[in-house]
């Protein structure tokens, strides 16, 4: 059967499911993303209290809304437009339409990761390694100070377009190939790291709790939505994926699957991450305050981290150049997988509306090239689209939340999710955390954060909207985006039920 929306396809296996959701998951937010953000939010003492933040919010945030995401796109068949309409209603299609809007405004710079690491593959089978730290600075900066981020991002979204252009199947064999090749070189590559002298070092700083921190909002701020930017939870990519699910996959396991899996990845990125950093310069007789200021400043916002240092880690290895050309092509692979879940997020809004795949498909990727542009050109553009839209994500959360109490979260759970004997069955905790708990999460912690912000964090600059990390900057492009999709909420509703 071909992966065509006419015929409503489903993932041939469930395996490939879960590979391809973990293809949502685990990749350049658990290798690249992961490892930076737990270094900028440590402290002298440790990153420890992070890590608990993050454990936490996987549980009280990521899970329940995977495993509503699961249900609705199982239920809805619908993209998260339509979705949205199906479930509550045509006066709700506004608040799909956002949960899409994020992903895919995240998909206009992710596409530029992904681009880098087309890059670093490319340079590591064709170059020497960098024989120290200067070297693999001089590389990253000479990279970003030309147009070959431009090119790459093009390639990266180009690729992506082609493989989501032949439908879910051809999405589930390439997942079925890349994210087992990932997980096999992660592994490899962490017990090298965990092996060199001094490697203790970064792993017992980055379990190390300096519990003064959990007092910080920034630190929660930070876990959930690392936690969501992790799992893909609120994203609505797996709502998407959910589309194409067998009646009989249990949501329930699918989720847990697919959250305490990623989770595990990141930790393991981490540790590695951690590991060889302490390891080179605390062999440099740098102390841990100097190591930790030196993973927060390799790039803006840490960007270079994971593509500074890991090169480092395989000049430690004997055919550490094999090694790095293999992590590479993993990274690219990982990167792709995520790419190509958003692209096909945006492509199905589009089929939603009658609209061929094929057409569907170049709209979106001739769209988010034009859109990325200034990230791949400006790091400081792009440090901000990770700041707006990843904050993003606890809106997004929060709409998915919603659309689960408005159906009725207990009808919701009885109808929808417990479904099935083969999958785990869920009580009211379930209905508690997606009632109460995740509400008093966007509340708390927004609200936290705005005040703060505006008194102590940036009381000069807190509202004006061309600080890259101002509470204005958010309000403003959140507030644009919103006011267009409530102004054609009807059309947008309308639309969304037109295709097959």
């Amino acid at each position: 059967m071909r992966g065509t929306d006419i015929t409503r396809p489903v993932f041939k296996s469930r395996l490939g499911l879960i590979l391809s959701v973990l293809g949502i998951a685990v990749g350049t937010g658990n290798i690249w993303r992961f490892p930076r953000i737990a270094a900028q939010n440590g402290t002298d003492d440790g990153a420890g209290a992070f890590i608990i933040a993050w454990v936490i919010a996987l549980f009280m945030w990521s899970i329940p809304l995977i495993i509503a995401e699961y249900a609705i796109g199982r239920a809805a068949r619908r993209g998260t437009i339509g979705a949205f309409v199906k479930l509550i209603g045509e006066k709700f299609a506004w608040m799909g339409a956002f949960i899409g809007f994020v992903a895919t405004a995240i998909m206009f710079y992710y596409s530029v990761v992904t681009g880098w690491c087309i890059y670093y593959f490319l340079t590591t089978a064709s170059n020497p390694l960098p024989g120290d730290v200067a070297g693999a600075m001089m590389i990253w900066d000479s990279f970003q100070g030309s147009m070959l981020p431009s090119l790459f991002h093009f390639i990266a979204i180009a690729v992506a377009g082609f493989i989501v252009i032949n439908g879910i199947r051809a999405i589930e064999r390439v997942n079925m190939i890349l994210i087992p090749t990932l997980l096999l070189i992660l592994l490899v590559s962490g017990i090298r790291a965990i092996t060199l002298p001094g490697s203790y070092e970064g792993i017992a700083y980055l379990f190390t709790p300096d519990w003064s921190s959990l007092g910080q909002p920034t630190v929660w701020l930070e876990a959930l939505t690392q936690n969501a930017w992790d799992t893909g939870a609120g994203w609505g990519l797996i709502l998407t994926y959910a589309v194409y699910m067998r009646r009989n996959d249990g949501v329930v396991k699918s989720a847990f699957q697919t959250g305490i899996g990623n989770n595990m990845v990141s930790l393991w990125a981490a540790i590695t991450i951690f590991a060889t950093v302490f390891a080179i310069l605390g062999a440099q007789q740098m102390t841990n305050p100097e190591i930790l200021e030196v993973m927060k400043t390799s790039g803006p916002a840490s960007t270079g981290l994971t593509f500074i240092w890991m090169p480092q880690l395989f000049l430690e290895i004997p055919g550490g150049r094999a090694f790095a050309i293999m992590f590479f092509l993993a990274l690219t692979f990982a990167a792709f997988s995520s790419l190509i879940s958003m692209i096909e997020l945006a492509t199905k809004l589009f089929v939603d509306m009658g609209i061929s795949r094929r057409l569907a498909t170049i709209i979106i990727c001739s769209t988010g090239f034009i859109m990325g542009l200034p990230s791949a050109m400006s790091l400081e553009f792009f440090a901000n689209q990770d700041f707006v839209w990843g904050l993003g994500l606890m809106i997004s959360g929060s709409f998915i939340a919603y659309c689960l109490i408005k159906y009725d979260v207990m009808e919701f759970r009885t109808k929808l999710i417990n479904v099935t004997d083969q999958d785990i069955r869920l009580n009211r905790v379930f209905d508690f955390i997606i009632k109460y708990v995740i509400p008093v999460e966007v509340v708390i912690l927004l609200g936290w954060w705005i005040l703060r912000s505006a008194f102590e964090f940036a009381p000069d600059s807190w509202y004006n909207p061309f600080n890259p990390y101002s509470v204005a900057t958010c309000f403003v492009q959140w507030g644009i985006v919103m006011g267009l999709f409530l102004m054609y909420n009807r059309k947008l509703a309308t639309l969304s039920m037109k295709g097959p």
